[in-house]
């Protein structure tokens, strides 16, 4: 899974599966989208303007909790 916000479009995107998926987009609204690849499964979901539907978005970025680092990124900060 990664997570992006890039500011310079205000856009937030979020891809839980990795990798190239011949999706449906569904458009939740003008702003927010999901993709929706095989078998109904959720691969992305994007949302402009996200600093209007975020609140703090912008001032206290993205707080992430309860993930499961790669062996190699959490070995890597182990002294």
């Amino acid at each position: 899974m990664k997570i992006r916000y890039d500011p310079s479009v205000d856009a937030l995107d979020i891809r839980i599966i990795e990798g190239k998926l011949e999706c449906e987009v569904i458009h939740l609204s003008d702003q927010v989208s999901i993709d929706i690849g095989p078998e109904g499964k959720v691969v992305a979901l994007e949302i402009l303007d996200a600093s209007e539907l975020i609140p703090d978005l912008k001032a206290k970025g993205i707080a992430i909790e309860n993930v499961l680092l790669k062996e190699s990124v959490a070995s890597a900060r182990e002294p």
